[in-house]
């Protein structure tokens, strides 16, 4: 079965339920197992659980078959994303267009290449879907 990650902020933003909203019909169109993931930053020094990401994700847009919610705890949200679609070896990554950008810088001081979807084709064989924020 495939597997879609889609990173998203806690509490949800509405940014983030875009983002959802989409990755969740992504799931649902190809079959798809879906790993919700937030990421606790260290120097936050909030702790969210599971069981608050997965209520806030159900109360946006109800219940999700085949969902895992994943919090990782690190210091720089866009390696912690790396890790955890990596780890999972996820086929698609949705991400919204503001953490598109974010990752963009992270790979231009890494890489000098800011092209997400391409890198991440060649080094973790998935497919990256932008959302944009606003519904058209």
């Amino acid at each position: 079965m495939a597997l879609v990650v889609v990173p998203v902020r806690y509490p949800l933003t509405k940014h983030s339920r875009r983002t959802l909203e989409e990755a969740v019909e992504i799931a649902h169109e190809r079959d798809a197992a879906l790993t919700v993931l937030h990421v606790d930053l260290y120097q936050n020094g909030k702790k969210v659980t599971r069981i608050d990401l997965k209520s806030a994700v159900e109360r946006a847009v109800g219940p999700v078959e085949n969902a895992r919610y994943v919090v990782r705890t690190g210091f720089l949200v866009e390696e912690s994303i790396l890790d955890e679609v990596a780890a999972e070896n996820a086929d698609i990554v949705v991400i919204g267009s503001q953490q598109a950008s974010r990752l963009r810088r992270l790979f231009r001081r890494l890489t000098d290449n800011p092209d997400i979807d391409r890198y991440l084709r060649t080094h973790l064989d998935c497919e990256v879907i932008t959302v944009e924020s606003a519904r058209a």
